[in-house]
């Protein structure tokens, strides 16, 4: 098959821009702590005090992997050896790791977890229960003090978090266990308080350490059928991890028992109440000797421009150009020569345009779970794969309709002057079919910037960190200062497809018929 000369430029400029994102070779990764979090404020600072912790005691500063989602992703990323440990609670391992296997201390956890190669250990100190509330006013009007009580008023909306609605020890067990009829609407946890505040539900769940409870003055309700088990704040780790790093794991283990709920409420109060960094929390906390250090004035109050001209904003930036830059010219090295090929096989043709049709309708989150199961890795390679099957179809399917809307007669002149299939290809059909083409780049690269905001969840960094935090701390100036850049990189990315086209009609002197003349 012969590509204009064009075509292969671009491809060696995206594998040069695909060896720029691709991880270094792993150097000393032996010697590397891991750390990760789930996507709620607590875990992002029990991952920096983990972290800070270690660091003393590392040949390497610890990497900490923030944000990477629920419990099934965190769980895969440390099963697959991604991350060596991160902050995790006993409810959580007895019901949804080890699927209800009679666990009912730590060395019984210990010896189920054993097989697959990880361990508990290190209990901080401290309860996270789940709990459901409700607002104060309510529960004194209709005089709600029980679980119990609640059953009695089905009129209450309730908006429960997602994760909640599907876990095993969650909604449906609850449900079941109280009478419950109301169907939950589900909402992201940060953002059930501000509904609950609006007087848009009436009951959420929560984290009986979260900061908001005394805020917004909700009242928690008593679990008086005690269907929720304990949520003790653990350390769930690689086994290997202790012999591997056993300075940093003898430094991790000083961390026993120094956290109560009355520390926990007060940092996470930090974090959410008065914007205080994740990383400076943990310090303080373990320069205090877990007294609680009080926020420095000019930390407590980052004002929005603060926020988007952070620090961070360009290391951000490159991460989520290079992430977009990358997966589609892999997609469009995958796709236009695919394309090209099934071009004149009409049912070989509808078969690959169907599978990538299909690849569409997956859910980001759950193609990114699956492929870290896959890989056994996260960040980058797998938030690129994802992307890049998302950028097959349009490219795809914008080749094989501009190769079909050449005329028959153009056609059919170039075979007349003798032409090869190839030359045929080369000279008549890709360049007439380019325009419709690059509206397929076109659309990728749009539905490819924002699709690269996901990739966060997973560690691989670009403006979703922002969104992925701002949402954790139900923080409305974080979510924008995210999502702006995002969108001034999509606008920057249509007046940059706005030239080429000007540029390709500028350059297009005489008529396309001509070049057969």
């Amino acid at each position: 098959m012969h590509l204009p000369r064009s075509f292969w430029r671009a491809a060696l400029l995206y594998a040069l821009a695909w060896l720029a994102i691709a991880p270094a070779p792993a150097q000393a990764a032996d010697e590397t702590l891991r750390v990760g979090s789930k996507r709620f404020t607590e875990s992002y600072i029990l991952a920096e005090l983990l972290a800070q912790t270690a660091a003393p005691h590392t040949a390497s500063a610890p990497v900490v992997r923030q944000g990477l989602g629920n419990t099934a992703i965190v769980y895969e990323a440390l099963r697959s050896g991604a991350i060596d440990l991160y902050a995790e609670y006993t409810g959580t391992i007895a019901l949804e790791i080890l699927k209800g296997t009679p666990a009912d201390t730590r060395e019984a956890m210990n010896a189920a977890l054993a097989p697959m190669g990880l361990g508990v250990a290190i209990p901080l100190g401290f309860n996270d229960g789940y709990a459901l509330a409700v607002r104060a006013a309510d529960a004194e009007r209709l005089g709600l003090r029980t679980l119990s009580d609640l059953a009695k008023h089905p009129e209450l909306k309730f908006g429960l978090s997602n994760e909640f609605i599907g876990r095993a020890d969650g909604w449906k067990g609850l449900a079941g266990r109280y009478g419950f009829t109301q169907m939950p609407t589900g909402l992201d946890h940060g953002l059930a308080y501000d509904a609950v505040a609006a007087k848009q539900i009436d009951v959420i769940d929560i984290y009986t350490t979260d900061a908001k409870i005394d805020h917004l003055g909700l009242r928690v309700l008593e679990d008086d059928r005690k269907y929720f088990p304990r949520y003790d704040a653990v350390v769930l780790y690689k086994l290997d991890l202790p012999t591997r790093l056993p300075q940093a794991w003898a430094a991790l283990k000083t961390l026993e028992g120094r956290v109560d709920e009355r520390a926990m409420i007060a940092m996470n109060a930090r974090a959410e109440l008065q914007s205080v960094p994740f990383d400076t929390i943990a310090r303080d906390f373990l320069a205090s000797a877990g007294k609680g250090a009080k926020a420095q004035p000019q930390e407590a109050r980052r004002g929005f421009m603060a926020k988007l001209f952070g620090p961070d904003l360009w290391k951000l930036a490159r991460q989520h150009l290079l992430l977009v830059a990358v997966s589609v010219g892999v997609a469009i090295l995958i796709g236009v020569p695919l394309a090209i090929l099934v071009f004149a096989h009409v049912r070989l043709r509808a078969v690959v345009l169907g599978f990538a049709s299909l690849l569409q309708t997956v859910p980001s989150l759950a193609l990114l779970a699956v492929l870290i199961s896959m890989l056994g890795a996260i960040g980058a390679l797998p938030a690129l794969i994802a992307l890049t099957l998302y950028s097959l179809l349009p490219i795809m399917r914008n080749t094989v309709t501009g190769l079909a809307e050449v005329p028959n007669g153009l056609r059919m002149a170039g075979t007349a002057l003798g032409m090869t299939p190839p030359q045929s290809l080369r000279l008549v059909l890709l360049p007439l079919a380019l325009p419709t083409l690059l509206a397929g780049v076109r659309t990728a690269t749009s539905i490819a910037i924002g699709t690269a905001t996901i990739a966060a969840f997973i560690g691989a960094g670009g403006f979703g960190e922002r969104i992925v935090t701002g949402l954790a701390l139900n923080d409305r100036e974080l979510l924008v200062a995210g999502a702006l850049p995002a969108a001034a990189l999509a606008l920057l990315s249509e007046g940059l497809f706005e030239l080429v086209e000007y540029l390709m009609r500028r350059r297009r002197r005489v008529p396309p018929s001509s070049l057969l003349s």
